[in-house]
């Protein structure tokens, strides 16, 4: 779809398309829209899209916060409904249809194999996720070090990720990030 259409349709047709490839939800696919928010569409410049993803999960509710973010910027309130209508709807009929089929086939080796072999994959998207942002975040080797520093530290303790966001927003109010 052309950049040139009527900008509600392409948002539609986007995350409509890309809720449908979001193997482990939307946080999956942040590299892919970071590629179309950023570099196809140009609806967003990298620190606008990075401030997106932090005022998404910030905010209480889902992940998919973000759409909302990005169709707002493209469409205002139209976009915002129209991006997380697109991105929610297709991938909540199709899990309903694979959750009948799941229920119809329960006796069967494969739903289990599937679903193990979905584990791998979700974790390499949102992997992938973690690089897109880091990258687009980190401009200083100072802001590297708070992101190894706040990885490292959510995989070798039990803090909540939130006193991590905390220290990290503290650090960029005080001009040290």
């Amino acid at each position: 779809m052309s950049s040139d259409a009527n900008p509600i349709l392409t948002l539609v047709w986007t995350f409509g398309l890309m809720s449908l490839f979001a193997v482990g939800g939307a946080n999956a696919a942040i590299p892919e829209m970071h590629r179309i928010a950023v570099d196809v569409h140009h609806w967003l410049t990298d620190k606008q899209f990075a401030d997106a993803f932090a005022i998404s999960q910030m905010s209480p509710g889902p992940n998919v916060l973000i759409v909302t973010l990005i169709g707002y910027s493209v469409a205002g309130v139209a976009g915002a409904l129209a991006a997380t209508l697109a991105m929610c709807v297709p991938t909540a009929v199709l899990a309903y249809c694979v959750s009948r089929l799941l229920a119809r086939s329960s006796h069967s080796r494969w739903p289990a194999i599937l679903q193990a072999a979905l584990v791998p994959l979700s974790i390499g998207l949102m992997s992938a996720s973690g690089l897109i942002l880091a990258l687009t975040a980190d401009q200083t080797w100072i802001g590297a070090l708070v992101t190894v520093a706040a990885a490292v530290l959510a995989f070798a303790t039990r803090l909540n990720p939130l006193w991590m966001l905390l220290a990290g927003g503290c650090l960029g109010f005080a001009g040290v990030i």
